[in-house]
């Protein structure tokens, strides 16, 4: 069992398998057919229902170890110099109906994301139902130039997200998907909504942590240079440090700071 697999814990098949009776009433069916997700996953029980729903099924020991890894992310806020804007969840019904509206918000401000079909709490657990999206990439899965022709988009999108006084909160290659031309966000995590500036600084400083690896420091800021100003760009700039200590995030933070710095000295940006 990896450390991921023991963080997640497992969940008894009796609790399972009411969820799932319970799916089947609120959908009129009398049977459904689950398929579970062997994913990296902290924070859930991923499964397919149907080929039709993708349903997250989250537990205490889940909303607990996210409560552990926001304090890790709060502390490490200071090394940025500001306080830490992440919020935790106090229930697995919590975690389920942030991620719920989280979803539907991004979706109304017009950025591609799966469906939200609602949220609710069966036998003390979470449970997230999703339009299920049955053939995409991740960010990740996708090639250098591919990447290289996304990125003015993904900060586009980025930027429209916080033009509305949203934030992502977990940005990362695992939660961008590409389908169909298109690109999706998921899995967005809570921050506190009066921190805009902090969090959409972070946000960036993020993507342009995704990005670096797969197309270097230049390219990566001169696309973030098309929907983000100088000033923006700098902001993010004071976040490398604090995203590179992420174990889901590598990449070259001098090489970073010193692109941003000449964008911003050359006045480059939207």
């Amino acid at each position: 069992m990896n450390l991921r697999q023991l963080a997640r814990g497992t969940v008894d098949w009796s609790r399972l398998e009411r969820v799932f009776r319970t799916l089947a009433e609120r959908y009129d069916r009398e049977v459904v057919r689950v398929e579970f997700l062997e994913v990296d996953n902290w924070l859930s029980t991923p499964c397919v229902i149907d080929d039709e729903w993708f349903v997250k099924i989250v537990t205490r020991q889940n909303a607990f170890v996210h409560a552990l890894l926001t304090t890790g992310r709060n502390v490490g806020a200071f090394s940025s110099g500001t306080e830490g804007f992440f919020d935790r969840y106090d229930t697995p019904r919590e975690m389920v109906e942030h991620e719920y509206e989280a979803t539907k918000r991004m979706r109304e401000i017009g950025l591609n994301a799966p469906r939200p079909i609602e949220a609710f709490e069966a036998n003390g657990l979470g449970v997230l139902v999703l339009e299920y999206l049955p053939s995409f990439e991740t960010l990740g899965d996708l090639d250098d130039e591919e990447v290289r022709d996304l990125a003015p988009e993904l900060f586009e999108m980025l930027a429209t997200l916080h033009e509305h006084g949203l934030a992502h909160g977990d940005l990362r290659a695992e939660n961008i998907l590409y389908r169909e031309g298109e690109l999706y966000f998921i899995d967005a995590t809570r921050v506190q909504d009066d921190r805009i500036s902090e969090t959409s600084a972070y946000d960036l400083a993020c993507a342009m942590a995704v990005l670096e690896p797969r197309i270097g420091a230049r390219a990566t800021v001169r696309a973030a240079a098309t929907a983000y100003d100088p000033s923006r760009l700098l902001s993010a700039r004071e976040f490398l440090d604090f995203v590179r200590l992420r174990p889901d995030h590598d990449f070259d933070s001098t090489q970073l700071r010193s692109e941003v710095e000449k964008v911003a000295d050359l006045g480059y940006g939207r």
